[in-house]
């Protein structure tokens, strides 16, 4: 990870807790958190990695994907008609599923995937074609201890991730988990 020194008083303000405040979390003096908001210390990197950590954990990021994850997770077979597909998306309110198989983490199918193949083939090109045939990239895996802020990150390009745990799936998550853990924090 890349530290950005000029961060920690962005940060630490935006918190609105004071360097006395900060030096107490961490474990060291304010004169030592001054002199680095300040540019006059280069501090080792084990005290920086601290001090951001100290500083995510009263941002919330705290929380991990094993606390935000959803365990009933809806998949798809590659097999699968897409028409069937899309009736269980319709039915659960799922506007994206991973396509596994065997445990294996094969694909993904979206609704953007589905509609593409729409515009391509129409509304009765469709009707036979698998799951298989449309299914995107796989989605990212991730370990359940994964960090809010990167996940965050992920979900910026990805529509979900999978959270994998000892070789198999144990949740997913998804931009509106990660809303509903801003909104209950």
């Amino acid at each position: 990870m890349f530290y950005e020194i000029e961060e920690i008083k962005r940060r630490r303000k935006k918190l609105g807790i004071t360097q006395k405040k900060l030096a107490e979390l961490v474990g060291v003096s304010q004169p030592l958190i001054a002199r680095i908001e300040s540019g006059d210390l280069d501090p080792k990197l084990s005290l920086v990695k601290k001090i951001f950590e100290v500083l995510g954990e009263l941002e919330g990021r705290g929380i991990t994907a094993r606390k935000i994850m959803t365990t009933d997770i809806v998949f798809a077979s590659p097999d699968e008609l897409i028409v069937d597909t899309i009736d269980v998306m319709r039915e659960k309110g799922i506007s994206q599923l991973p396509v596994v198989k065997d445990g294996a983490n094969l694909g993904c199918i979206t609704e953007s995937s589905i509609l593409r193949v729409i515009m391509m083939k129409g509304l009765d090109g469709c009707e036979d074609m698998r799951v298989r045939d449309v299914m995107e990239e796989p989605l990212p895996e991730i370990s359940p201890n994964e960090s809010l802020d990167s996940i965050s990150k992920m979900l910026l390009n990805n529509p979900a991730l999978l959270v994998v745990e000892e070789g198999r799936i144990v949740g997913i998550v998804t931009k509106h988990d990660v809303m509903k853990a801003m909104r209950e924090k």
